[in-house]
């Protein structure tokens, strides 16, 4: 287990830290949920959305290069601080070798991460904002809804009354013209509840799709075909 130094609290899009940044802190999601973005051409492409348990910045204390991507907060998020001193002697009980085996992986990783970014354009992102109305089965009732933005692999839901982290639920997503919805099992993987800028940053959920018919996998990637220029910007 982690050795926690100290725990930082955010609101829901502040920034825990910039790309191109120095630092070398790494972090553990406690609550919430990070979302790690690079600029690409003037665009924001979501790397990842790093969950409770999981851990982020330890590209930037391996290599002790500038951070490689900017982490925000999604909804209200607490994440701990490993401590540096435990961090320094685990690292250091390594071989000299295998010291500079994972430095070498560590900078290929961020190289490869930022050739992948520069290569994205507008027709290969990873998600896009179509809206798509949509319900599910909330506590006690069926709730109606629409998505914010949707890949073939998760959606942001925008609803007033988002499910708990880790929840899973049926989807069942209407495609443009087609009165036969699409049937998905999700989970949902964070929400947010508040907000200070709805715009930008709606309340609802992001949902992570765990399965559905090989036919409606293939309708729903039909529909985000990227001929039909779509906007990607996120896993």
């Amino acid at each position: 287990m982690y050795m926690i130094t100290t725990e930082e609290k955010y609101e829901d899009g502040e920034v825990i830290f910039e790309e191109g940044s120095h630092g070398d802190w790494v972090y553990v999601v406690e609550s919430g949920a990070v979302e790690l973005t690079r600029e690409v051409g003037g665009k924001k492409v979501v790397l990842e959305v790093v969950t409770p348990g999981d851990m982020f910045g330890e590209l930037g204390f391996i290599t002790q290069l500038p951070r490689t991507a900017t982490a925000r907060a999604v909804g209200e998020t607490t994440v701990g601080l490993i401590e540096r001193s435990y961090l320094d002697h685990e690292f250091n009980k390594l071989s000299s070798g295998f010291q500079k085996i994972l430095r070498k992986l560590a900078v290929r990783l961020a190289r490869t991460t930022r050739i992948a970014c520069q290569a994205i354009s507008p027709r290969s992102e990873f998600r896009t904002s179509k809206v798509f109305s949509l319900h599910f089965k909330g506590k006690q009732d069926v709730i109606q809804a629409f998505s914010g933005n949707i890949s073939p692999r998760g959606i942001f839901i925008n609803t007033d009354n988002p499910l708990n982290q880790g929840e899973q639920f049926v989807l069942h997503l209407f495609l443009p013209d087609d009165p036969e919805p699409l049937k998905i099992s999700c989970e949902a993987r964070w929400n947010r509840t508040t907000t200070n800028d709805p715009v930008s940053n709606p309340v609802g959920m992001g949902a992570k799709f765990i399965k559905m018919s090989q036919n409606d996998y293939k309708r729903l990637k039909d529909e985000l075909d990227p001929v039909r220029d779509i906007d990607w910007s996120k896993e």
